[in-house]
């Protein structure tokens, strides 16, 4: 359901707008890559089911589907690049320290639609090798501190160009983290939404760890497939938005599962009919680098930077009535 803010303005018209949407996504790639050795490449629109390389999400979206005669398969458009780029980083002979970068655009048809969510996806999807003494939480709360300054660093330079936006608040630096189970142990009674909304608006910016595991209540935080995320040393990067007064997830991202743990989460979801798929046998036999990745949504950091309540004035994609009618009423553009 989409909730437009009142007396809401867009610092930046149509014009602008699309011309500091193309400076974000310039200057925050270049800076991503920089601080985390990442080498950008060209990756898949869509992928044969077959390979099991698609991503699961919650493990109830349906993937898009189309025929082509001509291979004699079935592709499937992907839910993200979770999967692909771990292989990527084997074929093409990464080294340890080094990863890779593209731009992952997807059709989620099952997204409920709201401010945030829209069946189009664009994301930076980014995956990087590391060492074996790398996967631990230090690690990966310092890798969180590295993407948090970079998008940091990008508002700051984007201020400069269009001095408007400095009426939003700045993007803090300090993270605050934090795990579900912690949560879930300060307010009970309260949903996941209700309590990451409680506690980003005293921590503005947050990373949620271990996410896709049962809490001691027996129910997960939010769910995460089996076969990417190690669900013990993952997590969101959650950041106040001041225009819409709620905590809003910027990144979904962790160390990646390694043989064991892909073994145990496989089975504890009730997927090791996935066992059998190219893609699990090499991670199961360690064929597979042990990595760190994750998604940054270009549409989301946009949204947050040039300050806009709703996802549709940043990216194009199709609404419904409701939508269309709300944001009309309230003189919202959608493009």
């Amino acid at each position: 359901m989409t909730v437009l803010p009142e007396r809401y303005q867009p610092a930046l018209g149509l014009y602008e707008t699309q011309k500091a949407i193309g400076l974000i996504k310039n200057i925050f790639q270049v800076k991503l890559c920089a601080a985390l050795h990442l080498k950008r490449v060209t990756a898949p629109l869509f992928v044969d089911p077959a390979t099991g390389l698609n991503d699961d999400l919650n493990g109830v979206e349906r993937p898009v589907g189309f025929d082509i005669p001509a291979v004699g398969i079935e592709g499937q458009v992907v839910h993200s690049l979770a999967k692909w780029k771990r292989l990527a980083l084997h074929d093409y002979n990464f080294f340890v320290g080094n990863g890779l970068v593209a731009d992952m655009n997807a059709i989620r048809r099952d997204e409920e639609l709201d401010n945030l969510h829209s069946v189009y996806v664009d994301q930076w999807d980014w995956e990087k090798i590391i060492a074996p003494r790398d996967r631990n939480a230090d690690y990966l709360r310092q890798t969180v501190r590295t993407i948090v300054s970079a998008m940091a660093e990008t508002q700051h330079t984007l201020r400069s160009v269009f001095p408007q936006l400095t009426a939003l608040p700045p993007l803090g630096t300090e993270v605050s983290f934090v795990t579900t189970q912690e949560l879930e142990e300060l307010w009970p009674d309260r949903s996941p939404k209700e309590r990451e909304d409680a506690w980003v608006k005293e921590h503005p910016v947050t990373f949620l760890m271990g996410i896709g595991g049962a809490l001691k209540s027996g129910r997960p935080h939010d769910g995460r497939a089996p076969d990417y995320d190690d669900w013990a040393l993952n997590g969101d990067i959650l950041v106040w938005n001041p225009v819409l007064e709620r905590a809003f997830e910027l990144s979904s991202m962790g160390i990646r599962v390694s043989p064991e743990s892909l073994d145990r989460q496989l089975t504890l979801a009730g997927c090791d009919d996935r066992r059998s798929l190219p893609f699990h046998r090499m991670l199961l036999s360690g064929e597979l680098p042990l990595t760190i990745g994750g998604g940054i949504g270009q549409s989301r950091l946009c949204m947050l930077l040039l300050g806009k309540a709703h996802i549709g004035e940043v990216q194009a994609s199709v609404w419904d009535p409701e939508t269309l009618g709300a944001c009309q009423e309230a003189g919202v553009v959608l493009l």
